[in-house]
């Protein structure tokens, strides 16, 4: 086994271009053969680390990338490596380096390195760009002449070496907008980098290649660029692609625009959000409701839903749907209020290309789609009085003829019609066929409104509060039962519809554990029965001190019915309102106020 001196010797007299770095990185040692090539004494190498001999163009190479990957891996292999001689020459290598270590301590580094001839060096310095596609390489001088091609170069431009090597780089550039001449070309070398800029190259035949350039140079002490070296990407082909790509994607983006206008119609657009798709509530008028769905709904019979406007008659027709036969196949809706007079006929029963001004393609109707299924006809008194007809044959007949075309289709639709307009009347105004209004009223359906149906409307609060706080992620909110009495005693022109979007407003508005349906309920406040006092007036523009007192008043007395004359704690009329319980009972002794009775509040 040879012992340290013998070891150091041998090292010392190898051939090779071989030095050992301490953990930190200085050279420890050197072989004598490096010592003669870099100019270098023994006794100064203890100073040197290989990056302070590298270019300026390997140092960033080196930091960046190759102490980060000898640090995780353990060895380099064959990464080009560019360090100065003493004397100031550059020396072109290839380094490998192996780490010594002893568990995770570095205990030292092992570097070798082989000097390059010169056209190997030139190839070299295209290495790390591209790796992993042919680049075509050429290097230039300062003055923008070619001094190198490689052959990947000459392939794809179509030359031979003589009839390149020496000439300006710019006659080989496509005289595009933008694209540089040689004054700028010139200006562009001497910054000495490029990353990915666009450039288009004319080849031999006169074919443009569409390209992306990156560029790095050698400087001399001063700084200035002597060589550039390129590597060019072509992307014609690519480019190409991209385009033909791109005006799929325009294509593709229209198609998809009218697709999703069509998947519209088969969407179940009566999951109504105002119920969360479900109907709730055991008041009597609603039992009597859900008894005729449930007798007409196995049938085949049209059905015409009759009510005020959010009493929920889309869900409804949902649930005659759903119960029926044909509740695996589509419900395709149709807002008759929201289609163009002009478009009624086209949506019912579809178009073909060219049929009018804007059809571009065939395109099938709510009929067509709602084929084997139901059709909701909604606001059905807002069809037009003389495509009425039309909707009268195919319902009578099942069968349709698209705008623009001659052939007749048939149609296996079940017809359910809503409505909030009085048909009757309309009818005997001649704004609605008579005809049409007995095939679409063969049973009739009225959803009675919210003020009919009694503790529905606590029900239905209790169930839209208890989603809406979950929607929103909110604490659970209860209702009380003063603010149950005061949902109970407003008419709710708005019917569910009303009530959902006030429940919702108040969990908005409500800060604590309190529901402040006092905020969200300004209506029913004002409407709700005071037995002392009139309902108030509305408020003029510019109020006197007495409006002011008035109003006053009003507030605590609407603060008392709230929390059904309790003053004080959590949730009292005082903390409604924002004060004290001593301020407020001394507020109540000023306006002459008496605490409400438990039968006027409950």
């Amino acid at each position: 086994m040879l012992d340290a001196e013998r070891y150091k010797s041998l090292f010392q007299r190898n051939p090779a271009l071989l030095v050992a770095l301490d953990p930190d990185g200085y050279i420890v040692d050197a072989s004598d053969a490096w010592l003669a090539r870099f100019g270098y004494g023994r006794d100064e190498l203890s100073a040197i680390r290989p990056q302070d001999l590298a270019t300026e163009t390997s140092v960033s190479r080196i930091l960046d990338t190759y102490l980060p990957l000898l640090r995780r891996s353990g060895r380099l292999s064959g990464v080009p490596f560019d360090m100065r001689t003493k004397a100031g020459e550059t020396v072109n290598c290839l380094a490998d380096a192996l780490v010594e270590r002893d568990g995770a301590d570095v205990l030292g580094t092992i570097v070798a390195y082989t000097e390059l001839g010169a056209e190997t060096n030139l190839e070299q310095h295209f290495s790390g760009l591209y790796l992993d596609t042919p680049a075509m390489l050429h290097t230039v001088d300062r003055d923008g002449r070619i001094v190198h091609v490689n052959e990947r170069w000459l392939t794809k431009m179509g030359y031979r070496r003589s009839e390149v090597v020496g000439r300006l780089v710019a006659d080989f550039i496509a005289p595009t907008e933008g694209s540089p001449d040689a004054p700028a070309l010139v200006d562009i070398i001497a910054q000495g980098e490029l990353d990915n800029e666009p450039r288009s190259y004319v080849t031999k035949r006169g074919d443009v290649l569409e390209t992306v350039v990156s560029a790095r140079a050698d400087r001399d002490a001063a700084g200035n660029v002597t060589q550039m070296y390129v590597a060019i990407k072509d992307v014609t082909e690519r480019n190409r692609a991209e385009r033909q790509l791109r005006t799929a994607f325009e294509e593709n983006a229209r198609l998809r625009e009218e697709l999703e206008r069509e998947r519209d119609y088969l969407r179940e657009e009566v999951q109504v959000s105002m119920n969360f798709g479900r109907i709730i509530g055991q008041s009597p008028p609603l039992q009597k409701m859900l008894a005729k769905l449930e007798a007409v709904a196995q049938t085949a019979s049209s059905v015409l839903i009759h009510g005020e406007s959010g009493v929920g008659k889309e869900l409804v027709a949902h649930a005659i749907h759903g119960r029926s036969a044909r509740s695996s196949g589509p419900l395709v809706k149709v807002n008759c209020a929201s289609i163009p007079r002009e478009l009624f006929e086209s949506e019912f029963f579809g178009h073909v290309k060219g049929a009018f001004t804007g059809a571009h393609r065939d395109r099938i109707g709510r009929f067509e789609l709602a084929n084997g299924g139901t059709l909701f006809l909604d606001e059905i008194g807002e069809i037009p009085l003389e495509l009425q007809g039309k909707l009268l044959r195919v319902i009578q007949e099942g069968e349709y003829e698209r705008v623009g075309d001659d052939r007749t289709r048939n149609a296996d639709v079940r017809l359910i019609a809503a409505t909030n307009r009085d048909l009757e009347a309309l009818v005997k105004a001649g704004g609605f066929r008579e005809d049409l209004y007995y095939r679409v009223s063969v049973f009739p359906i009225d959803v009675p409104p919210l003020r009919e149906r009694g503790d529905d409307i606590v029900q239905l609060a209790s169930h839209f509060l208890e989603r809406i706080c979950l929607d929103l992620g909110r604490a659970p909110l209860r209702l009380s039962q003063q603010q149950s009495n005061l949902l109970r005693e407003y008419a709710w022109p708005g019917n569910v519809r009303e009530l959902k979007n006030v429940i919702e407003r108040a969990v908005i508005l409500s800060q604590g554990k309190i529901l402040r349906l006092d905020l969200a309920m300004v209506d029913i406040l004002d409407a709700a029965p005071d037995g002392n006092e009139r309902a108030p007036e509305p408020l003029p523009q510019l109020m006197t001190e007495k409006d002011l007192l008035a109003l006053q008043k009003r507030n605590l007395v609407t603060a008392l019915k709230l929390c059904n004359g309790r003053v004080s704690g959590p949730g009292g009329a005082a903390n409604l309102v924002g004060l004290k319980p001593s301020t407020f009972n001394d507020r109540m002794k000023k306006f002459g106020i008496a605490k409400p009775s438990a039968a006027a509040t409950g």
